[in-house]
C-alpha cells in the first residue's frame, strides 16, 4: 500500500467515525438527520433562506432524488416549505421556515460539541492523530 493510500485510508476512517457520532447524537438529541441538519444550516446561512433543490444537493453532496426525499420529511416537520422559481417554474426552492431556523440554533450547540469531542478523541489515537491535525489546521 503506497504512503497515499494510507493517509486516505485514515482520512476516511476518521470521516466514518465523525459521521457516525455527529449523527446519532442529532438524532436522538434532536430527531435530525445529519444530512438534514447541514440543509438547515445552508438554507439559514442563505440571504432569503432558500436555495434550489439542485444547490442544495450540491451544497450538501447528495444526489438529487436524495435530497428531494430528505425536503419531503424536513416539509413534513415544517421546517422547510418548496415554492416554485417564478423565473422557471421547472425550478423548485426548498425554503426554510421559522420552526426550520428555530430548530437548526437549537442544534448547532450539540453538532458543535460533538465534533470537538469526536476529534479529540481521534486525536489521542496514534494512527489518526496525524489526520486530525490537518483537519484542524495551525
Amino acid at each position: 500500500m503506497t504512503v497515499d493510500e494510507q493517509a486516505w485510508g485514515r482520512v476516511l476512517v476518521l470521516h466514518a467515525r465523525i459521521e457516525q457520532e455527529l449523527g446519532k447524537a442529532l438524532h436522538r438529541r434532536h430527531g435530525l438527520g445529519l444530512s438534514e441538519y447541514r440543509a438547515l444550516g445552508k438554507l439559514a446561512a442563505h440571504p432569503k433562506g432558500e436555495l434550489r433543490m439542485q444547490e442544495l444537493a450540491e451544497a450538501i453532496g447528495l444526489n438529487q432524488s436524495s435530497v428531494s426525499r430528505m425536503c419531503a420529511r424536513l416539509e413534513d416537520a415544517g421546517l422547510t416549505v418548496r415554492d416554485l422559481c417564478e423565473d422557471d417554474r421547472r425550478g423548485v426552492y426548498s425554503v426554510i421556515t421559522d420552526a426550520g431556523r428555530e430548530r437548526y440554533t437549537e442544534t448547532e450547540p450539540t453538532y458543535r460539541d460533538v465534533l470537538s469531542t469526536a476529534l479529540d478523541k481521534a486525536a489521542s489515537d496514534p494512527e489518526l492523530a496525524p489526520a486530525v491535525a490537518v483537519v484542524r489546521g495551525p
